[in-house]
């Protein structure tokens, strides 16, 4: 089952298992149980008798598994067979519940063994989903601390009975005790600030209490990152407040162009920036969302930024790199079936749909690409163009040309998404020549139109453009005196994860320079005043 190269390199983890742990199966007569076995068994013969295998499970869902400690009520399961992105969420699993201790702050810890109350939660995955292991991985640790939460993996496209019949639509999806609790990726923080009504509270107070930054970033993407990075190398007190470290980049599937690196992911990335930045002494505030910016009193004084939990930080400059999002059609029906057959991950939500008919909005790189992978799983995909032409790169729309079972509408408005009440059963597009009215009817629609930056909490104290995003100089520089910004929220052109990087790299050295040209008198008397 496993190639020689992941066994040594399972083998390798496996030696940091301290507790036996028992791999418990629930097996049929099919296919996949043959495979997951070959699997289990695999994993086994390089644990050096750590781990053994059963096929004794009693489980329902089948083939699915338990990673029990042995002699105790620790354990995880999954349903399905977890390799492509769950292979890493398997290790750990395996490490946590063989006694490895998680890689979490020791308050995160104590926040999950205070938790009161019994949590039996279930997740739905794509093994082609890039941000469900943080779910997977999240949960499973949860379970492993506090043994009241118990958590169970399910590989949507091998249940997809039961996906129908519980109206799961996108991925990673998330029930707590039966019910709905969460659909999107999630952090261990997260999903305790759900469980934990007090957690924000904390938090605030705990901001509330902190000392005025020289440097303060809002945004934990590329450009958030590089900026909190090149400030704290100044030695010089650094803040990072982000609502969600990594930005956009979380959801990439494939990073092609990232300068000396010829192929990497997105959480890879991602995971890679926030250990940069924890190398260096910048206090990284996590699942903080900025509400307003307010402006220093004086040249040099201290500029404040409130937050959505009540809070505020304050700092001798800001650096504004809050990035965008994935934009939406606005039209009737978009909202109402979001994650009931309207997404905007193909790479996550696209195996959901497997031998069905989708939509894609867009015909830029994104929306063809996404087309081209939807092609290879759906019966039948419509991309919708609103230009005249498709505006990809030439070497994706040849390849989306030679596709069977794709059709291409160029000069097309859609002006509705068409439901049951339930799920998605069609959309409307205009001819943009005729005006002719077209139906098509299908069941999903995956919107890949470009983003939107994350300033609407900047419009009374920035300069924006009629696009939103912030006009900054050839420095990084803002209309705001010690206000600097960087990456997908400006108007610097060309959104490219490598650009971002570079403009949050400058807007802090900018900052810094801003800062050692204050006077020093007239700096002290401003803060004073502030």
């Amino acid at each position: 089952m496993l190639d020689a190269n992941l066994k040594s390199q399972l083998q390798g983890y496996l030696q940091n298992v301290r507790e036996p742990v028992e791999l418990v199966a629930s097996l049929d007569e099919g296919a996949k149980s043959r495979e997951l076995l070959a699997l289990l068994e695999d994993i086994a013969s390089v644990s050096d008798g750590k781990v053994t295998v059963s096929t004794a499970g009693d489980d329902a869902r089948r083939p699915s598994f338990e990673i029990r400690r042995r002699g105790s009520d620790v354990g995880v399961t999954f349903a399905g067979i977890p390799l492509g992105h769950e292979f890493t969420s398997l290790v750990l699993a395996l490490l946590q519940v063989g006694g490895h201790p998680p890689r979490v702050e020791p308050e995160v810890i104590e926040q999950i063994r205070s938790l009161d109350g019994d949590f039996r939660f279930e997740t739905y995955f794509s093994l082609s989903c890039q941000n469900c292991p943080d779910v997977v991985q999240a949960l499973n640790l949860m379970s492993v601390v506090n043994p009241r939460i118990r958590h169970i993996s399910i590989d949507g496209a091998l249940f997809q009975d039961e996906v129908e019949a519980r109206q799961v639509m996108a991925v990673p999806t998330t029930l707590l005790n039966g019910q709905p609790f969460a659909q999107g990726r999630m952090t261990v923080e997260q999903i305790l600030a759900q469980l934990d009504t007090g957690a924000a509270a904390r938090a605030a107070e705990k901001i509330k209490a902190k000392d005025a930054f020289d440097v303060l970033v809002i945004g934990g993407g590329p450009a958030g990152a590089a900026a909190a990075i090149y400030a704290a190398r100044k030695g010089i007190r650094t803040g990072l407040a982000a609502e969600r470290f990594g930005g956009q980049v979380l959801d990439t599937m494939s990073i092609e162009n990232f300068i000396s690196v010829p192929h990497t992911e997105g959480p890879k990335l991602v995971s890679g920036l926030e250990q940069h930045v924890k190398d260096y002494d910048v206090d990284v505030m996590n699942l903080q969302r900025a509400a307003r910016l307010i402006p220093a009193a004086a040249p040099g004084g201290l500029i404040e930024v409130e937050l959505e939990n009540g809070a505020s930080l304050k700092s001798r400059t800001v650096i504004l790199a809050t990035g965008a999002r994935w934009r939406q059609m606005g039209v009737p029906g978009e909202d109402d079936y979001r994650n009931k057959g309207v997404a905007y991950c193909p790479h996550c939500d696209g195996p959901l749909f497997k031998g069905k008919r989708v939509a894609v909005i867009g015909g830029g790189n994104s929306g063809v690409e996404a087309a081209i992978d939807l092609a290879g799983i759906v019966a039948h995909v419509t991309l919708i163009e609103y230009d005249s032409q498709l505006r990809a790169d030439a070497v994706l729309q040849r390849k989306l040309a030679s596709l069977p079972n794709v059709r291409i509408v160029t000069s097309a408005l859609t002006t509705e998404v068409h439901g049951d009440g339930v799920r998605v059963t069609g959309l409307t597009y205009k001819d943009r020549n005729s005006d002719d009215v077209h139906r098509v009817d299908l069941e999903g629609v995956f919107v890949q139109i470009g983003l939107v930056p994350n300033t609407e909490w900047l419009k009374d104290s920035v300069t924006l453009s009629r696009h939103g995003e912030i006009e900054t100089d050839h420095r990084g520089a803002t209309s705001l005196p010690g206000v600097f910004a960087g990456g997908d929220a400006t108007t610097t052109p060309y959104k490219q994860i490598v650009i971002a990087m570079g403009e949050g790299s400058k807007a802090a050295l900018s900052a810094f320079d801003y800062l050692i040209r204050l006077p020093a008198a007239d700096s002290a008397e401003a803060q004073a005043a502030a």
